[in-house]
């Protein structure tokens, strides 16, 4: 078995697609996307022993709404 992407350019193209994928000739699987945000969160689980406690999440975050509502 063999593994192509294929960019479909023309809306014919994809009920072609359906039929080969109806004659059990192919199968058709979407690929999942990757997020920025599931990166990002890739990216933060690898610094995970350098992240900050939840004081320190939770003193950071009073800061800035201290200083939010001081305007």
């Amino acid at each position: 078995m063999e593994t192509l992407k294929v960019d479909i350019l023309n809306p014919k193209a994809k009920s072609l697609l359906k039929g080969l994928a109806d004659l059990k000739l192919i199968r058709i699987q979407k690929e999942r996307a990757k997020t920025d945000f599931s990166e990002l969160l890739n990216k933060l689980r690898n610094n995970a022993d350098k992240a900050p406690s939840i004081e320190e999440i939770t003193k950071e975050v009073e800061e800035v709404r201290k200083a939010r509502y001081e305007k």
